[in-house]
């Protein structure tokens, strides 16, 4: 299957790119809009300077912990690398310790690429479309890999919660127009940085140096989602503090980390994995959890 994705997305280029002889790789446009913006690794790694392939992680990794609306499932409960990524404010400081675990990306790991904003267009995106998305992407109706195109396209349909600004980018260009739209062109990007991945978990500490990012209402993050093709979910909320957070490992690795907390919880659902593991209630105290080494932050500088 993946060989098709790579024949269907090429010819798919072809066309448009054959009727829009104009068209900017993703690279020079990020460079037009932000030429003083170093472009963070967790966007260079889904760039394909040979091309654009695809490819599918596995179904049972693809668990949304961040979609706050949802209660925990056993499963999500028992998975301890799961449950470490969460924690109090108060824990934010140097010398605290945390089990942690940094395992392999999906974009280390032949994941999906981006494609350029004209091609990813064309492409449908809609609930409304499915029968017409798995037809062009040669996946069998009631297969893994569909449920994991339908699933992802019902996630960025879904109604954000109060105060929530989101939108689904299916190019690095539209992930560009987002972010400045809410924040301006001079912005920073950053992402989570692993000196090098550990399939175990292990303690950490936090080091010297944790700083805040942006204001409360300047912050915009990128999730990745899974997809034949680069997709995030993007989404800027009114009540949220983003930290930077070095971290370093029982076996020496070090960590630039990127923390994210939420100040007001209080429309979360009740079981939500966050919230039974912490043992709080919804809208009592922050509640934190480290980015992946996929998500972006954008903030004014």
């Amino acid at each position: 299957m993946e060989f098709h994705l790579f024949h269907i997305i090429t010819f798919l280029m072809f066309v448009v790119v054959g009727t829009n002889a104009t068209i900017l790789p993703p690279q020079l446009y990020w460079k037009s809009i932000l030429p003083n913006t170093p472009m963070p690794k967790a966007i260079t790694n889904f760039l394909h300077s040979a091309g654009y392939w695809s490819g599918w992680v596995d179904p049972s990794k693809c668990i949304n912990l961040l979609n706050y609306k949802h209660a925990a499932s056993e499963t999500q409960l028992h998975d301890k690398s799961n449950v470490a990524i969460f924690f109090l404010e108060n824990d934010l400081h140097y010398g605290k310790k945390l089990n942690m675990q940094f395992t392999k990306t999906t974009s280390n790991n032949n994941g999906s690429k981006f494609l350029p904003k004209e091609v990813a267009d064309s492409i449908p995106f809609s609930s409304n479309k499915m029968e017409n998305i798995l037809h062009k992407f040669s996946i069998k109706k009631g297969s893994k890999e569909s449920e994991i195109v339908k699933n992802t396209i019902n996630e960025c349909e879904e109604k954000g919660i109060k105060g929530e600004e989101k939108l689904c980018v299916t190019s690095l260009e539209s992930m560009v127009d987002f972010a400045t739209s809410k924040l301006g062109n001079n912005v920073e990007a950053i992402s989570t940085e692993v000196e090098k991945e550990s399939s175990e978990l292990q303690k950490y500490v936090i080091a010297k140096g944790v700083k805040k990012l942006g204001d409360n209402n300047k912050v915009v993050v990128c999730h990745k989602e899974n997809y034949p093709y680069a997709v995030f979910y993007c989404h800027k909320m009114d009540t949220t503090k983003f930290y930077s957070v070095p971290l370093e490992g029982v076996d020496g690795n070090r960590v630039k980390a990127v923390a994210v907390c939420h100040t007001d919880t209080s429309k979360w659902n009740p079981k939500h994995i966050a919230l039974q593991v912490l043992k709080v209630e919804p809208g009592t105290v922050p509640v934190c959890h480290f980015l992946s080494q996929d998500d972006v932050v954008w903030f004014s500088k």
